[in-house]
């Protein structure tokens, strides 16, 4: 196992098992950039760990079925499927937060961590923002 897959290892362990504030920021450099669906581009450690406190804080007890692993050179690769009950405040982008839905949701997604003297530089997150809130029932039933 190279350093990568370690890294991504110990963020996928801190998302889910061990959520601690204090590992997500040994995980990225102070000056990494990560893009998720829901928040889009956060650049730095500071906005990085902020997301995953909201996270974290959504779903606390959160699980992660691995369904592909990779690694090559400074980069890993997993696809997963992201689950767990949502029983803690939901952040919204606009800065609107909503109360828990005490509802499971279960949304498959696929992490990308580039990693350099043991710290993530660049992570990439994809998942399917409609399919997570309408989990939650936070989605208008009209289609588009």
């Amino acid at each position: 196992m190279g350093e990568a897959r370690e890294v991504m290892d110990r963020l996928t362990d801190a998302v889910t098992t061990h959520a601690d504030l204090k590992v997500f920021g040994e995980l990225y450099a102070e000056d990494a950039v990560a893009f998720t669906p829901d928040e889009g581009e956060l650049r730095g450690r500071d906005a990085i760990v902020e997301y995953w406190r909201a996270m974290t804080e959504a779903v606390p007890e959160a699980r992660f079925e691995v369904l592909h692993s990779y690694e090559a050179g400074d980069t890993a690769i997993d696809e997963g499927i992201f689950s767990g009950r949502n029983t803690g405040p939901l952040e919204l982008p606009n800065g609107e937060t909503l109360p828990p839905t005490q509802k499971e949701i279960r949304i498959r997604g696929v992490d990308i961590a580039t990693v350099k003297d043991g710290r993530i530089v660049d992570y990439r997150l994809y998942f399917d923002e409609r399919d997570f809130l309408g989990q939650l029932g936070l989605m208008p039933d009209e289609p588009f």
